[in-house]
């Protein structure tokens, strides 16, 4: 979504980038001041959402003791080792299987079967597979990655222009220059556009596998504080969570429009 100025149709009226974050966080502030306000007008009960000024005091002490900084390294981990993995597992076999139909075909009623499988089912295998340690999350998170990057990337090698294909077929270029020069840039748009769901998806991976089962994480910490009634530590490790996708989201968005500045 923070690239969303840039894709409006041409000759569309363009906001400034400027508005629209100030109309974000105009956005974000009248939450919540209205979160607090009906908690404090007993409208809502604290006891179930707490209140933002709650939040972040348990937030600034947690950052002040050090607490949250260890949990979100974890996290972090998990996260980007998941992404990575997925993606690159996603990207190689989405490549493979796009410039291969014969063999999409066979194996196509296969994906779509281990693509329907609901992923929190395979959770509790990964722990016992691997333990409670990070090699856990880990694999949740790239299940969850590895098909959304798969699809995007056949579907992005599939949509190649067929006359610009065999064209440059026509004059000479080998196979590897046809990926480099044709394919690649062709599939870039479309992993570029998984990859801001395939980050959310990576986070989820890895907290999920910390809430069901570790001793560190932000999944853990939720955990623990559902365990003990506490909603205000729920939503401070959600806040912290939501706070730390943004700003990956929003480099993520930098690097896109850096690696596709040659597109119109």
């Amino acid at each position: 979504m923070a690239d969303v100025v840039d894709r409006l149709e041409p000759g569309a009226r363009r906001p400034r980038r400027q508005t629209i974050l100030l109309w974000q966080a105009a956005v974000g502030v009248a939450a919540v001041a209205l979160w607090e306000a009906l908690v404090s007008a007993g409208a809502i009960d604290a006891f179930f959402v707490s209140r933002p000024t709650a939040i972040a005091r348990r937030m600034w002490m947690w950052s002040g003791d050090g607490t949250i900084w260890r949990h979100l390294a974890t996290t972090l981990e998990e996260s980007l080792l998941g992404l990575l993995i997925g993606s690159a597992l996603g990207i190689a076999l989405g490549f493979w299987f796009g410039r291969s139909p014969r063999l999409a075909a066979i194996f196509d009623p296969y994906i779509t079967m281990l693509n329907a499988v609901p992923r929190i089912v395979l959770a509790p295998l990964f722990l016992l597979w691997f333990g409670l340690g990070i090699w856990s999350k880990v694999a949740l998170a790239v299940t969850l990655v590895f098909f959304v990057m798969f699809f995007s990337t056949y579907q992005g090698v599939r949509d190649a222009d067929r006359v610009l294909v065999d064209n440059v077929r026509m004059l000479g270029a080998s196979p590897r220059q046809l990926v480099r020069h044709v394919l690649v840039p062709s599939a870039l748009t479309w992993i570029f556009s998984s990859l801001q769901a395939s980050l959310g998806f990576a986070m989820v991976g890895a907290v999920v596998g910390e809430y069901l089962g570790s001793t560190r994480g932000l999944g853990y910490v939720i955990a623990q504080a559902e365990g003990t009634f506490d909603t205000t530590g729920v939503f401070a490790g959600m806040t912290v969570l939501a706070v730390v996708v943004v700003i990956v989201s929003a480099a993520v968005s930098r690097l896109e429009r850096w690696l596709l500045r040659w597109k119109a």
